[in-house]
């Protein structure tokens, strides 16, 4: 079964000023991101703005990434809606396109218990024959999936590992420590790539990597060569800009950022767009520290 390591860009959606997917600068920036060394393109994730987009919207932004991805890296899709079954009918049709790995967020504005999370994600399982990667963000989810569930959940071969953007470290562990050791755990906090890393995770789905694809990519490359002294201060470069990064919609912030960097990927859909001065000055302080 497919196992997800290094540092997968969860690559944001370029739009126009009309807010209309431009499918133009998409190709452009899977290409920059695939030469800068990433190992996996990541389509509506959440610094793709999943959350924005209609369903027919989805399906042409998931047919371009496969297009132009053209196989020299894993496709992942975010997939997870907030009903099961929209979310098998979407994974479903992810599949037929091409996708290699569904990335399935746990349902959101819904109240839900850990029992619901796991008659939804044994659904999706039973009905998608691929590689689910499992989401747990549970500040934007208002759920938190449990270690228990996973372990539980891991008895279905096609679940392949989570994403833990919790922030919460230990949170992290438990998922390495306590369910099944061939699932991968994957950083979702890109202050924690590095810890997740030594403690036996696989790698990371970093937001930052849309903004600084070769740093991020080097603290993979440096832990994976036992250069940890190195990968460390890699991973510490991150810090002003994750700080910059709270002054906005995380994901909007990072869109802004790459706006700034001379990439036309467009405003965030409202209306979360960050398009702000003092924003704009933040970042261009942050920059000069990477020169």
């Amino acid at each position: 079964m497919f196992k997800p390591e290094g540092i997968i860009a969860p690559i944001l959606t370029p739009l126009t000023a009309e807010e209309k997917f431009n499918e133009k600068e998409m190709r452009s920036q899977i290409n920059r991101l695939i030469d800068a060394g990433i190992s996996g393109i990541f389509a509506l994730g959440t610094n793709g703005e999943f959350y924005a987009f209609s369903k027919e919207e989805k399906i042409e932004i998931i047919k371009v990434t496969v297009d132009e991805v053209k196989g020299r890296v894993p496709v992942y899709a975010g997939t997870g809606c907030i009903t099961t079954q929209e979310t098998i009918e979407l994974s479903k049709i992810a599949k037929d396109l091409g996708v290699d790995v569904l990335s399935i967020i746990s349902p959101y504005f819904a109240g839900i218990s850990q029992d619901d999370l796991y008659r939804h994600f044994s659904s999706v399982a039973e009905a998608v024959d691929l590689p689910i990667l499992l989401y747990n963000i549970p500040a934007r989810t208002g759920n938190n999936i449990d270690y228990t569930t996973v372990k539980k959940l891991a008895k279905y071969e096609n679940i392949i590992g989570i994403k833990d953007s919790s922030g919460n470290f230990d949170n992290t562990l438990k998922y390495i420590e306590n369910t099944d050791p061939r699932l991968s755990v994957l950083a979702g906090s890109d202050s924690l790539i590095l810890w997740t890393l030594m403690a036996g995770g696989t790698g990371a789905i970093s937001g930052c990597s849309n903004v600084f694809p070769e740093l991020m990519v080097s603290i993979y490359q440096l832990w994976s060569q036992g250069k940890i002294e190195e990968a460390n201060e890699a991973q510490k470069k991150i810090r002003p800009f994750r700080n910059v990064m709270q002054m906005g919609n995380p994901n909007s912030v990072v869109k802004r950022a790459v706006n700034l960097l001379g990439y036309p990927v467009g405003p965030g859909r409202e209306p979360s767009n960050c398009n702000k001065p003092e924003i704009d000055a933040a970042l261009l302080n942050v920059f000069e520290l990477y020169k």
